[in-house]
């Protein structure tokens, strides 16, 4: 564990406090969180909405997984120029192009009468969602006090899972009113246009990153917005601590980006951790659960109709799980949630495997079974794991970089995705759940290995600090009770 008593002396900055400058703080990050709303009802509403367009459309095995996979390869290209974009032009205002963009991409699908024009709409999407999964955070984190970071930079992860629930409910209940047929998913996918709505008119009130403008030598206005989410005392010194850091910057070397990157071989590392990590996420499978999750279901033994209401399930607890997830993330380490979750859901898909061989096809107790070690599953993944790894890449990268590594990282996270995506629906077919999650199984492993092996601590320090960390190397060490 972290002494965030002695991190918060050596950061020489006075105590947060309470009062409105806190709940200013909160109202901003929840408009900035509409955009993980928006990402988790796009990645979700595919689950529902699937069959029914597959029905209209005419659509196969391998045209599904382009369908749902092409939001995920259009987020890989939106995570790479998003944060570049976010780099030059301002946190806000990339996250206001994003919200237009999201609405656009809604509009498209929506009005799709061919698989072709349905996959132009889903990259658009993609690019939103792949834009908001790199931007949202770095903004959260940027605006946050180092002491609550991580639950507040969080909460992004947390609008995540309940967009998707809320994709999933809206599923259920549009099913229900209106059958199955044809033009019911164009209703399911026509709801994300209200939550986009909302993003544009909430961001058009919200100020831009401090850092970021304090990086661009807009001094008084990076100070006018700490003021309005920190103490008149809090404000001042925190301001001067981001002005050392700059100076530091800039008496080193005056590039930013890749000169940067590649000029320095610890910043090189901490780019391929970041890359590793959301490789690593994603290769658990999890949205193999939220795209495919009614397939899994009815594979393993239910209905259709019940299968679509039983999503509802998985998505219920990763909302609790989020929950949980936010309020230890200033108790536990990141390494010790990181190991901990890889450990459950490693364990969890080797369950499903075995169960799924224990309990033949027409057993009763197998879709009931499974159904359980899914929900287990997605529990395990939203408590210890999706929450903790997008707040460590949002932390771990240092300010010249910040845009370029976190795309760097999201960027492979959501090629990951997309590849699960694309061939989950075919790897199914071949081998069934039982191949499919062994071999999510030893996916994990390796991925514990790794996370033990190169993931650094960063709880408990400000961003100055771990990126002086990271430009050194001192924050890959190990000290002497084994924390990096």
């Amino acid at each position: 564990m972290v002494d965030t008593r002695s991190t918060a002396h050596e950061a020489g900055l006075p105590p947060v406090g309470t009062g409105p400058h806190r709940r200013r703080l909160g109202l901003l990050a929840l408009v900035a969180t509409f955009g993980g709303l928006l990402f988790g009802y796009d990645t979700g509403v595919v689950n529902g909405a699937l069959l029914p367009m597959r029905q209209e459309l005419g659509l196969t095995d391998v045209t599904v997984g382009v369908v749902t996979s092409s939001l995920a390869f259009g987020a890989a290209v939106g995570a790479v120029f998003g944060g570049r974009v976010a780099d030059a032009w301002g946190r806000r205002r990339t996250i206001i192009l994003l919200s237009v963009l999201f609405f656009v991409g809604t509009l498209v699908c929506v009005a799709a009468p061919s698989f072709g024009v349905i996959v132009v709409g889903r990259v658009l999407l993609g690019l939103a969602v792949g834009g908001a999964s790199t931007v949202v955070p770095v903004f959260l984190a940027e605006l946050a006090p180092y002491e609550i970071r991580g639950s507040l930079s969080g909460r992004n992860e947390l609008m995540i899972v309940i967009g998707q629930l809320a994709a999933f409910v809206v599923n259920a209940v549009i099913a229900s009113l209106w059958g199955e047929g044809d033009g019911v998913w164009r209703i399911m996918l026509a709801v994300c246009a209200l939550p986009a709505v909302a993003l544009f008119v909430g961001m058009l009130r919200v100020p831009e990153s401090p850092r970021w403008l304090a990086t661009h030598g807009r001094d008084d206005a990076a100070l006018a917005v700490l003021r309005q989410v920190r103490s008149a005392d809090r404000a001042e010194a925190e301001l001067a601590d981001i002005r050392r850091a700059h100076e530091h910057e800039a008496q080193e070397q005056r590039e930013s980006g890749w000169t940067v990157l590649l000029r320095n071989k610890w910043l090189v590392r901490i780019v391929l951790v970041g890359a590793g990590l959301g490789v690593a996420q994603q290769l658990t499978g999890i949205n193999s659960i939220m795209y495919y999750g009614q397939s899994v279901l009815i594979e393993s033994g239910f209905k259709a109709s019940a299968a679509l209401i039983a999503t509802i399930a998985p998505g219920v607890i990763a909302v609790v799980g989020g929950v949980i997830a936010i309020a230890n993330m200033e108790r536990i380490d990141r390494r010790t949630t990181l190991l901990l979750g890889f450990s459950l859901t490693t364990v969890c898909h080797f369950l499903i495997g075995t169960a799924s061989v224990a309990l033949p096809a027409g057993n009763p107790a197998r879709p009931w079974v499974i159904l359980v070690l899914v929900v287990a599953f997605v529990g395990s993944m939203q408590t210890f794991l999706n929450i903790a790894v997008w707040v460590v890449l949002s932390e771990v990268f240092p300010t010249q970089i910040r845009a370029l590594g976190m795309g760097i990282a999201v960027f492979c996270l959501w090629i990951a995705t997309a590849l699960v995506g694309l061939w989950f629906p075919s790897v199914v077919a071949a081998t069934g759940i039982t191949g499919t999650f062994f071999g999510f199984g030893v996916v994990g492993i390796l991925a514990l290995l790794f996370i033990w092996r190169f993931v650094p601590e960063t709880r408990g320090r400000t961003l100055e600090q771990v990126e002086e960390g990271v430009a050194s190397g001192s924050l890959f060490t190990v000290d002497a009770a084994g924390r990096r």
